[in-house]
């Protein structure tokens, strides 16, 4: 018996790589673009001077050994109403930094990024957000009535318009969860939103449980960036039966020199407030 096992596993994968096509993915490809990682974030109780940009440049689908950090690159950000500039320094790692920066709410931001000879400029106005009240633990909003969820309940101004962001991450996540909010169909009224995490095999996600610490963050942002971010969440979680055919979705960063040769990425300002929560 021993002596036919060895034999019968390779002629049966002799048999299967007979039996293999060889398939050549066709992936569109397009000029690498300059890409711009440009989140300027004020938590509240803090001055929000130290603040951090990104450069990179984009590369094929299959490409995973490229360096593509922009290094030589000019990053300046202005105050247009003051007129004060903040040099961000060149780190020789794709990072331009700033211990300088002055936040202001209300006031608008120019984003000026001088690469390879031609000009990316963005603007952006620096949005407020309200405090979050209180965070909660609950099994009543989700899709589920026996997962756990955290809340995050806050009031929303009255008589203004307000958009908001919202991060949730669980410790030992890779990246966060993005959601949105457009304060239309609740403006001024106590505001109670929830996350929760369902169980999923294919990507090892596992629903919330005692001891788990999840890190929440609420950022007040801008009508433009809310319609951006709101198409991203959209294409990033898949297209569904009803939904619109994906499209390029383009930031506020424009080349001046050359508009065809336009940056990925996008230029935000926001106020924000971080909290975490342990589930009980």
């Amino acid at each position: 018996m021993k002596t036919y096992f060895r034999i019968a596993i390779p002629l049966f994968i002799l048999f299967l790589s007979s039996c293999e096509d060889v398939i050549d993915v066709d992936v569109q490809t397009a000029p690498a673009r300059l890409t711009i990682e440009a989140s300027l974030d004020w938590e509240k109780g803090t001055q929000g001077n130290a603040q951090t940009i990104k450069l990179s440049t984009s590369t094929p689908f299959f490409d995973t050994t490229t360096n593509t950090a922009v290094t030589g690159a000019s990053v300046v950000v202005t105050n247009n109403t003051s007129a004060a500039q903040f040099v961000f320094s060149d780190q020789n790692n794709g990072e331009y930094t700033t211990q300088d920066f002055i936040p202001v709410l209300n006031q608008a931001y120019t984003l000026e990024v001088l690469y390879n000879g031609e000009t990316y400029r963005a603007t952006e106005t620096l949005m407020p957000v309200t405090d979050i009240t209180e965070l909660i633990q609950s099994t009543e909003d989700g899709f589920d009535d026996e997962v756990l969820e955290v809340n995050v309940i806050f009031t929303d101004p009255a008589d203004e318009k307000n958009f908001y962001l919202f991060k949730f991450q669980e410790r030992g996540d890779l990246l966060p969860e993005l959601e949105e909010l457009d304060d239309e169909f609740v403006n001024g009224n106590e505001i109670s939103w929830y996350y929760e995490k369902e169980e999923d095999e294919d990507t090892n996600t596992e629903e919330f449980a005692r001891g788990d610490i999840v890190d929440v963050e609420l950022l007040g942002i801008s009508e433009a960036y809310h319609n951006y971010v709101r198409i991203l969440i959209e294409q990033s979680e898949g297209a569904g039966l009803f939904s619109t055919t994906p499209v390029a979705l383009r930031g506020n960063c424009i080349n001046v020199d050359n508009e065809e040769n336009y940056a990925n990425g996008y230029f935000r300002v926001s106020q924000v407030v971080r909290e975490s929560y342990t589930f009980q």
